[in-house]
């Protein structure tokens, strides 16, 4: 009896949960035709046959497609929008399979057939091991005795997260392991090229690419189609696109979506690294730019990446090197000559768009520039879910709340995280692990990744587009600040709302305040709170120390401002804190004998705060005790829209202050808090913070031995400390 078979449309894999896993959704109207229920095997045909679990897509409904991994593809020999043949699999159960590594030489220790349990499979099939599975059952399925204990087993795997060649299976076809199946896993690495049915090997997938979904969608239309579909360009009567230049910070992705695309694709790909292509001898980098060009015309379709391309591409009007300018001249020529270059296709990376040879980028070379940002919240979950994919992690471990409390991370900053969260379970077993022997199941079962490493991980992770300007988000909240409570309210009002929820603003049709100026004397907590608030709203934290962005070279300074604004931008949401902002934004026309620095940054700061660019969730805190001379174009509103005066405490508020200050201190009965802060008037809380210290240091001075502080040390320190100010110091600002 013939099988019935479905010809459906190939989508790529949406849940991150089914990468590598052998799992194929289809639309529930196909899998009836097919009389498939959730969890049956399929066969899979294109240019070889491969096999799948089908499970019904519900957001699929009446398109037509399957939605299959990168690795799936492959196997089938199927790309992206390209046509197969789906029917219901005839499944034997496997006498002998053998397998191989594709990248690396491997070792095994311990039976490693756990690791494959049911898994199908055929020759010439790339397999990944060690993805990690989801513990929800099938709907209609139940599961035998000996499934269960492989599931068991599949917990303490022996293997990692490796990619294996099937190079043979007995019998032939679509085979599946068994509790009877003769499991041989090769050390060496294989040569794909002497496996039947087996094409190169999946190096990157779109489905390894995460949070970039419109990028990997414009970089598709202008890379795959033009290769894969040259004639909807002839009938159209246009050319198709010749370069695709992605910019961006460091470690987004664009090295990445590069691979991804040649390997989707198909195409032949050379990899140019901007700097290797420079000769020390005339005309050679020009010679290197035109072997590789003649190789992709040769070898067509071809993608040629060049990576770092202002290394190579600089202005030619700024360079001083006239090895750079022929380049850049070889490269135009090559990119646009008389001569035509075919199906190929160029991809440009960069991270200084800007400093490009501005005849580069124009249509006709690159035509089309993608830009490559930091991710977002959503964006940051996907990129956490494919690097956690192969990692055994606990059941506290909440990805949604990692995500959202790392702002301003890149893909490679996220990578880095997860590695580091496991490195922290490597040196928490190591101990257990003594010389050669195998580790035993109890050791292995023992290696899972909890919440607490991600949360140690996270301290030592900066994100890398803030690492010259980035002070660590502090680690002081509101319970650390006695006092000040008006203080707080109005900061928590226009600093963590805005940033917390900004869909409650839009709601009333306003917009947040822009910046909040903190004025007060000395010691009375401005810095103190402005750490609070950016810790309390889970922003990042720039610091600025207002001095430290003066030059003496001309336009260093402005350069300085608008460089602490680029990165606040980019890294979203962001508090940017500049302490002692006197110093730099004093009122125009005073600053004689400073060469007029202090005028331009003023402007600066003011284009930057209000100017043509919008901000978006970047708020600016301000502090100073000179209020008197700021410049007025930063105190109007629109600018630093709200003045809050941090006054000195009071009777209450030095209480709090005294308690802050005390919590950690071994406190004799006698000592009388509220007695204290009468005493302190004028006080402010550095005195108060000093007063405590004080009374510490002078009763370990008279017995280093001592278990707790009296009231005696305390009134010896306050005739010590004396109060800094006063706050009619402040009265003459107002």
């Amino acid at each position: 009896m013939e099988r019935q078979e479905i010809n459906l449309k190939v989508a790529e894999a949406i849940a991150q949960s089914d990468v590598g896993r052998g799992i194929a959704r289809i639309d529930p109207a196909c899998m009836e035709k097919l009389d498939l229920l959730d969890g049956d095997i399929i066969e899979i045909e294109a240019n070889k046959i491969t096999a799948a679990k089908a499970v019904s897509s519900q957001s699929d409904i009446g398109l037509g497609v399957i939605r299959i991994d990168g690795i799936l593809r492959k196997n089938a020999g199927a790309s992206i929008g390209g046509e197969i043949i789906v029917r219901k699999a005839e499944v034997k159960e496997a006498k002998k399979i053998v397998l191989a590594p594709v990248e690396h030489q491997i070792s095994i220790r311990g039976d490693v057939r756990s690791a494959f349990a049911n898994q199908v499979m055929t020759q010439g099939d790339i397999i990944v091991t060690g993805v990690r599975q989801q513990r929800t059952p099938q709907p209609g399925r139940g599961g035998s005795l000996i499934d269960d204990m492989f599931r068991e087993m599949m917990d303490v795997s022996p293997l990692g997260e490796i990619k294996l060649a099937v190079v043979s299976t007995s019998p032939a076809g679509i085979v599946k392991v068994g509790p009877n199946t003769t499991l041989e896993v090769q050390t060496e690495p294989v040569d794909v090229s002497k496996v039947e049915g087996m094409k190169n090997v999946i190096d990157v997938s779109y489905e390894d690419i995460g949070g970039l979904k419109e990028e990997v969608k414009k970089v598709r239309e202008m890379i795959e189609i033009p290769l894969k579909r040259p004639e909807l360009f002839e009938r159209l009567g246009i050319s198709p696109p010749k370069g695709v230049l992605m910019h961006g910070p460091p470690g987004t992705g664009k090295t990445l979506l590069a691979k991804a695309v040649a390997s989707e694709s198909d195409a032949h790909f050379i990899l140019i690294n901007g700097p290797e292509i420079m000769s020390k001898y005339v005309g050679g980098s020009e010679e290197n730019l035109r072997e590789f060009f003649e190789e992709a015309e040769e070898n067509s379709p071809s993608i040629i990446f060049i990576d770092e391309l202002d290394a190579i591409a600089p202005k030619r009007e700024e360079t001083q090197g006239e090895v750079e300018r022929r380049t850049v001249a070889q490269l135009l020529t090559l990119m646009d000559g008389l001569k035509s270059r075919g199906q190929v296709v160029v991809i440009g990376a960069t991270n200084r768009p800007d400093s490009l040879d501005q005849a580069l980028r124009r249509p006709g070379r690159f035509d089309r520039e993608i830009e490559i940002g930091v991710p977002d919240s959503e964006e940051r979950k996907e990129v956490m879910e494919i690097h956690t994919r192969g990692m055994p992690l606990d059941e506290d471990v909440d990805l949604d709340e990692i995500a959202d409390t790392t702002h301003g991370f890149v893909g490679a900053d996220l990578e880095s995280l997860c590695k580091e969260a496991a490195m922290r379970v490597v040196r928490r077993i190591l101990p257990e692990i003594k010389g050669d022997e195998e580790i035993p199941k109890e050791t292995l079962k023992k290696i899972i990744v909890k919440k607490d490493d991600f949360k140690e991980a996270l301290k030592e992770i900066q994100p890398s587009a803030l690492r010259e300007v980035l002070v660590q988000i502090p680690d002081i909240g509101w319970d650390d600040i006695g006092g000040l409570e008006n203080a707080k309210q109005e900061l928590q009002e226009a600093v963590e709302w805005p940033l917390k929820y900004p869909e409650n603003f839009e709601k009333f049709g306003v917009k947040p305040p822009k910046g909040t100026l903190l004025f007060g004397s000395p010691g009375t907590g401005k810095t103190l709170l402005a750490k609070a608030v950016a810790n309390e709203s889970e922003a990042n934290f720039i610091a600025v120390k207002g001095p430290e962005l003066l030059s003496k070279w001309v336009g260093e300074s402005e350069k300085g401002v608008r460089e602490v604004f680029r990165k606040a931008r980019q890294t979203a949401p962001t508090v940017v804190f500049f302490d002692e902002i006197d110093s730099i934004a004093s009122t125009r026309g005073d600053s004689s004998g400073d060469s007029g620095v202090t005028q331009r940054v003023v402007n600066q700061l003011l284009t930057e705060i209000d100017g043509m660019e919008e901000l978006q969730d970047v708020a600016i805190i301000a502090a100073t005790n000179r209020p008197d001379i700021i410049d007025p174009g930063l105190m109007r509103p629109g600018r630093f829209d709200r003045h809050i005066k941090v006054e000195n405490p009071n009777e209450e508020g030095r209480l709090a202050i005294f308690k802050v200050h005390s919590a950690d201190m071994p406190l004799a009965k006698d000592v009388n808090l509220k007695k204290l802060a009468k005493e302190t008037e004028d006080y402010v809380g550095a005195d108060i913070e000093a007063v405590c210290r004080e009374a510490a240091m002078l009763t370990l001075r008279d017995n280093i031995e001592a278990k707790e502080v009296s009231m005696k040390y305390f009134n010896k320190a306050m005739e010590k400390v004396k109060p800094t100010s006063d706050d009619g110091d402040m009265v003459q600002y107002l």
